[in-house]
């Protein structure tokens, strides 16, 4: 049988009001009631019942996280982070798996009926209008990966993917390809729209410089490859930047296939620096960005936002730098 309320008051010596206030966050209690409570709980294994809490505190201390893109690898990452950054803080993320959905009314009448304290939208395909519900329905919400904004209507937290394409653009001109490529994501992902124009209008200077762009059918492993694979029965490009790190992996599955070498017949630059990336049979050159620093940021916004819900929308950036590995050749000295 589980340990009572009643039980630790009676062990402490102390009301149950004053074995309640102990474990309630920001109630009223002395040291010493709350030494003599805390001891006596120890002692007789004693767990404060967060659902009951809630209904005194009137949070649930519950955190909806939601995300669209479970194919993709990082996305392991942003869940392990996510959730051990939450429950450091004392929360509970509440996962909501939207597969190919994209209207988020089903996300937020769930969302509601668990009574969650505030939302993170962890996607960087969703469109602003997604994250923008959640507010609308009186959430506090956070879009963390989401699309740069000066003027936002929901806090947003992630990188700017129009600057990351001009990197990618700089890192294949500086190693003097003439004859270069995007290849990206789904179409109409708002990431794959920015690192696409960012790459582009970095290359409208270079005169000599034959561009040409492709889309996968989605950010994962089998879509770059299959997208790689087509390309490959034409003229492919010197260089490509595949707009993440999961599709640079499915294209450079193809390359090797097709008895192509990496980088000397085709170069391949990524974006996130995954884990895998790293792997020495992958060594991808990519562009690494900060996912702690994101996620970190993101849940400290969403919490003071539950806070003040009257604050006021920002917009949050983090600098992203090329990974020097194997996929690209060295600058030239």
């Amino acid at each position: 049988m589980a340990i009572t309320l009643k039980e630790v008051a009676e062990r402490a010596g102390v009301s149950r009001s004053a074995v309640s206030r102990t474990f309630t966050e920001g109630a009223s209690v002395s040291a010493k009631t709350r030494a003599k409570v805390e001891k006596a709980a120890r002692e007789l294994g004693y767990s404060p019942n967060a659902l009951a809490s809630s209904l005194t505190t009137g949070r649930t201390k519950l955190i909806g996280l939601v995300s669209n893109n479970f194919h993709n690898p990082i996305f392991l990452e942003v869940f392990d982070l996510f959730t051990r950054g939450l429950q450091e803080r004392g929360l509970r993320p509440l996962l909501v798996n939207l597969s190919d959905e994209i209207d988020p009314a089903n996300s937020i009448q769930m969302l509601r009926q668990y009574s969650v304290d505030g939302v993170i939208v962890a996607s960087s395909t969703l469109p602003p209008s997604f994250a923008e519900a959640f507010r609308d329905a009186g959430l506090p919400v956070v879009h963390s990966f989401g699309r740069y904004t000066t003027s936002p209507y929901v806090h947003v937290v992630g990188i700017d993917n129009i600057a990351c394409g001009r990197m990618a653009a700089e890192a294949l001109m500086a190693r003097g390809h003439r004859r270069v490529a995007f290849l990206g994501g789904p179409a109409g992902a708002t990431s794959t729209q920015d690192r696409e124009r960012g790459f582009l209008e970095a290359l409208t200077g270079y005169s000599d410089v034959e561009v040409s762009v492709t889309h996968a059918a989605a950010y994962s492993f089998d879509a770059g490859r299959a997208e790689m694979t087509r390309l490959l029965r034409s003229a492919p490009a010197e260089a490509y930047f595949c707009g993440d790190d999961v599709l640079s992996i499915g294209a450079l599955s193809a390359i090797r296939d097709a008895r192509l070498r990496v980088p000397d017949d085709i170069g391949i630059i990524g974006l996130n620096d995954m884990t895998m990336a790293r792997w020495q049979n992958i060594d991808l050159t990519t562009i690494r960005q900060p996912l702690g620093e994101i996620i970190g940021s993101s849940i400290d916004l969403v919490i003071a936002t539950i806070e003040d819900p009257d604050r006021h929308p920002e917009t949050r950036l983090f600098p992203c730098r090329v990974i020097e590995r194997g996929t690209l050749r060295p600058i030239p000295r």
